[in-house]
C-alpha cells in the first residue's frame, strides 16, 4: 500500500502546511477510500482525486468564513476544573452550561462532525452525487483535524510556551518527510459507528491527552540541541523557505514514538467509517447507479 498508492498520491498533492497540511488531509481521505465495503469502493475510488484535491476546502473557507475556524479544534484544557472536565458532550446541554458564543470562542469540532454526518446521510438518502462528494472530502478534513493533538489544547502552536510553529511542525513537516515510506497505511476496513459522537469525542480525548507530549518532547529536544541544526532553508515553488531540518524533524519523530503514524492511522479509519456509516444509515444507495468520476 505505502509504495504503489503514494505514487498515484503524488499526482494530486502537493505539499502544504495548513492544519494536518495540504499534504496530510489529502493522504488522509486517499487511504480512507481503499477501507471501504466493496458496495461504495468503486464509486469513492472513482472520485478519489476530487477527494483528495477537496480535502483541503476547509481550510481555504477559513480566510473567507468567519464561523468556519471553530469548527476546526475544541480547547478541552479551558473545561478542566479541579482535574476534572466539566463539559458535556450533548450540543444543547454544553450551551446550558456554557453558551453558544462561549463555545464558539473555544472550538466545536466535535458537534460539527455531527452535523456534517447528518448532512452526508441526507446526501445519500437523496443520491445526490456532488453533494456526497463534497460532504465526503469536508467532513474528511474535520475529522482529521480532530486527531491532532494540538486542535484539542489551545496552546495551538505553542503560543504560550515558547514553542511558535509546532503546530505546523508537528502536522505538516513530520508527515511529509515520513509518511510516504514509512507509515503503514494497510489496516482493517471501516466499521459501522453505532453511535458516531461518542466515538469522534473519544477520539478528540486521545487527541487531547497527547498534546502535552507533543510540546514536552519539543522543548526537551530542543534544549539538548542547544538551539543548534534546528532549522535549515529547502526551496519550495521557486523560493527559498525556512523549515525545520531534516535532522530536527527525524530527531522529534523518533521521540515520539510513532505518534504521529498513530494519529494519521487512527484519522483514516475514522473517515471511512464516518463515510460507511453514513451511506447504512441513508438505507445503502446503489453507488453504481452513478458515473464514478466527477
Amino acid at each position: 500500500m505505502r509504495g504503489m498508492v503514494f505514487v498515484l498520491l503524488l499526482v494530486v498533492v502537493p505539499t502544504g502546511s495548513y492544519s494536518w497540511g495540504f499534504f496530510g488531509h489529502r493522504f488522509i481521505n486517499f487511504h480512507a477510500v481503499f477501507l471501504l465495503p466493496q458496495e461504495m469502493i468503486a464509486f469513492y475510488k472513482g472520485n478519489i482525486n476530487y477527494l483528495s484535491e477537496h480535502a483541503v476546502d476547509a481550510d481555504k473557507r477559513r480566510y473567507i468564513l468567519p464561523q468556519e475556524a471553530p469548527r476546526h479544534y475544541i480547547d478541552l484544557d479551558h473545561y478542566i476544573e479541579d482535574g476534572q472536565l466539566r463539559l458535556p458532550k450533548n450540543w444543547n446541554q454544553a450551551v446550558e452550561f456554557f453558551s453558544e458564543d462561549s463555545l464558539q470562542a473555544h472550538g466545536i469540532v466535535p458537534w460539527w462532525i455531527q452535523i456534517m454526518k447528518f448532512k452526508l446521510t441526507k446526501a445519500f438518502a437523496e443520491k445526490d452525487k456532488d453533494e456526497i462528494l463534497k460532504i465526503s472530502a469536508d467532513i474528511g478534513h474535520y475529522i482529521g483535524d480532530a486527531h491532532v493533538p494540538l486542535h484539542a489544547n489551545s496552546n495551538h502552536n505553542g503560543q504560550l510556551t515558547n514553542q511558535l510553529g509546532i503546530h505546523g511542525f508537528w502536522e505538516s513537516r513530520l508527515p511529509e518527510l515520513f509518511a510516504p515510506t514509512q507509515y503503514d497505511m494497510l489496516m482493517e476496513k471501516a466499521s459501522y459507528l453505532t453511535d458516531p459522537l461518542e466515538f469522534i469525542w473519544g477520539r478528540i480525548y486521545q487527541s487531547a491527552s497527547a498534546a502535552d507530549s507533543v510540546l514536552v518532547i519539543e522543548k526537551k529536544l530542543s534544549t539538548s540541541m542547544e538551539g543548534k541544526n534546528i532549522f535549515s532553508y529547502e526551496k519550495r515553488n521557486g523560493k527559498y523557505e525556512r523549515v525545520y531540518s531534516t535532522i530536527y524533524s527525524t530527531k522529534y519523530h523518533q521521540a515520539l514514538r510513532g505518534m504521529v503514524e498513530r494519529r494519521m492511522r487512527d484519522a483514516t479509519f475514522a473517515v471511512a467509517s464516518f463515510w460507511y456509516t453514513a451511506w447504512v444509515d441513508a438505507g445503502q444507495p446503489n453507488l453504481s447507479e452513478f458515473s464514478h468520476s466527477k
